[in-house]
């Protein structure tokens, strides 16, 4: 059985992979500050909800790209 992810500041999931954020980083030949990928995952949470918002707005239930 697969082990539950472990609930972050907020008791709330996180929606990015850090070591992709890291790598991503050090891709770049930059240095990942610590704590990064939670400030990812503000900025995704900000964005997929302002996009849901705009799609019932639009009398939509679903969230499109464009939406972003």
């Amino acid at each position: 059985m697969a082990k539950k992810a472990k609930a972050k500041k907020g008791g709330r999931e996180s929606l990015v992979v850090t070591s992709k954020v890291k790598g991503f980083v050090r891709n770049a030949k930059m240095i990942c500050a610590g704590d990064l990928a939670e400030a990812v995952d503000g900025k995704v949470r900000e964005m997929l909800a302002a996009a849901a918002k705009r799609a019932a707005a639009n009398k939509r239930s679903t969230v499109r790209p464009q939406d972003l």
